[in-house]
């Protein structure tokens, strides 16, 4: 196993001679996961897997205090629910995966061939608005029933051409809300009150800043009225969409006939919302943090806090270094970070000191500990924290560490906030000349670029062919400001977020 690579670092390529070959790299060697044998699907491996589940316990908890329930429903959709829906399935119609047999037979070659058509073909789940609606229009028949809140933890299918290990991939895993509303105010507020959940975990826990905005109606969910999202800088200044709430209106309720009684016994249509998170919010993680040592990992969200590594340089010192690593992993494992107990993990490979500390730090632990017969005799522990360079290392009081560890995780999560914060900051910019705009996107590696725009989505077409931008967001601000549109001098009433985007 090879610590560092010729260029000194122990990602190559770097992220500055070949981004995208770096992100890959970076996957591989943090052991998130790999391409599997099906096209454009990915096999996530323990490690990412395991920060995954993190998120979903987070988000999972969040849900519920405000409400929701979770439930599961079918991944195959028939195909008449999607017709219900002109927008809808015009928006996914490229994407789904139809299944159109059972059983399979052998041929006369031998070979195996599908056996039994279906009578109708079923989709895989791209979303899950037909099917969820489909229940609420049984499940709900009285105001009395609504609000409905209801969440799913799923996987599901998009035939995606061009595939990215956690940004975009044909299977992926996500949460989806679906709710039914007695009013449109209701339903409305419930986007938005989702919307605000997703930002505050974006940099409450995953240390990512966001804009929070409404996407213009060329870039809305299919068959929506209003789509809110959240939109993140990765370190190559491309955006990455990192969460939408959508507020569909009617539109689902009228297609699928989901109506309730009144207090003043007249039926009506109920007003629905949906939303959701990925995987893609690994990727995001990856791309916002990392570095050419590898994955760099907030501790919030972190599945390992410390990884304490024995560097036996003397036989006769082994007994007692394991001895004392076990008591301080028992001393650690008692110590509470956020409502859940550090969590740690003695490294007792026999492989190099070298090798063993970097296998860690491309993994993005938070914190190694290094423990040999120095520390032994001292009372101390070798630190190294990962949002500092890998040299940066320190003695300290094994006491005093465990009386400052909570601090000393709450300070790097704070450092990879304010360090992602004044990325995203450094790299926004207000534009009020043409030529600015299109020197900017054409000279530079780009960055969010706020400007005026007239509301036109012919100059918006035109951007994106020309340029590969699109409006990622119409900030949501209690102080618009108004101004002239750079492409036409019209009046605008407010700045929107371009940008370059995965």
């Amino acid at each position: 196993m090879s610590s560092k690579t010729k260029n000194g670092s122990a990602i190559s390529p770097t992220r500055i001679e070949n981004y995208p070959e770096w992100y890959q790299q970076v996957i591989k060697a943090a052991d998130l996961a790999e391409n599997s044998p099906v096209r454009g699907c990915m096999t996530i491996k323990p490690w990412g897997y395991a920060l995954w589940e993190n998120m979903q316990r987070v988000l999972d908890d969040a849900f519920k205090a405000t409400g929701h329930k979770n439930a599961a429903f079918p991944l195959l959709i028939p195909m008449h629910y999607m017709e219900k829906e002109a927008e809808h399935i015009e928006g996914f119609a490229k994407e789904c995966a139809v299944v159109t047999h059972t059983r399979l037979a052998t041929d006369e070659k031998g070979k195996l061939v599908p056996a039994s058509p279906l009578e109708e073909p079923y989709i895989i789940r791209p979303t899950s608005e037909m099917i969820i609606g489909e229940a609420f229009s049984r499940w709900i028949q009285s105001y009395r029933d609504l609000p409905m809140l209801i969440n799913q933890w799923a996987n599901v299918m998009r035939w995606e051409m061009r595939t990215r290990l956690f940004l975009r991939t044909s299977e992926f895993y996500w949460q989806e809300g679906h709710t039914a509303h007695a009013t449109a105010k209701e339903a409305e507020e419930e986007t938005l009150t989702i919307l605000d959940l997703y930002a505050r975990f974006a940099e409450d826990y995953l240390a990512i800043p966001v804009f929070k905005g409404e996407k213009t109606a060329s870039e809305r969910f299919p068959g929506a009225v209003n789509t809110y999202c959240i939109e993140a800088m990765m370190q190559d200044k491309k955006a990455l969409q990192a969460g939408t709430s959508h507020f569909l209106g009617q539109n689902f309720s009228r297609a699928l006939n989901i109506k309730y009684l009144s207090a003043e016994s007249k039926e009506e249509f109920a007003w629905t919302t949906s939303w959701g998170v990925s995987t893609r919010l690994i990727g995001g993680l990856i791309m916002t943090h990392s570095d050419d040592d590898g994955l760099i990992l907030p501790p919030k969200i972190a599945p390992l806090h410390i990884a304490i590594l024995p560097m036996i340089h003397k036989e006769e010192q082994r007994a007692a270094i394991y001895e004392y690593c076990d008591a301080l992993k028992a001393a650690l494992q008692k110590i509470s970070y956020h409502d859940k107990n550090i969590q740690v993990e003695i490294d007792r490979r026999e492989l190099t000191g070298g090798e063993k500390s970097w296998s860690w730090v491309k993994k993005g632990v938070p914190i190694r500990i290094e423990i040999g017969g120095k520390e032994l005799e001292k009372n101390t522990v070798f630190v190294g924290r990962r949002d500092h360079a890998y040299k940066e290392r320190n003695a300290q009081n094994r006491d005093e560490f465990l009386a400052t560890l909570t601090l000393q995780l709450d300070d790097i999560q704070k450092n990879l906030l304010q360090r992602a914060t004044a990325f995203q900051q450094e790299n926004t910019f207000k534009l009020d000349a043409h030529a600015d705009f299109y020197n900017l996107f054409n000279e530079t590696s780009g960055g969010f670029v706020l400007a005026h725009w007239n509301g036109d989505p012919t100059i918006e077409n035109k951007i994106k062919e020309e340029l590969n931008v699109t409006i990622r967001c119409i900030p949501m601000t209690k102080d618009p400001e108004p101004g002239q549109c750079i492409f036409t001098g019209e009046k605008s009433v407010q700045r929107v977020i371009f940008a370059r985007a995965y």
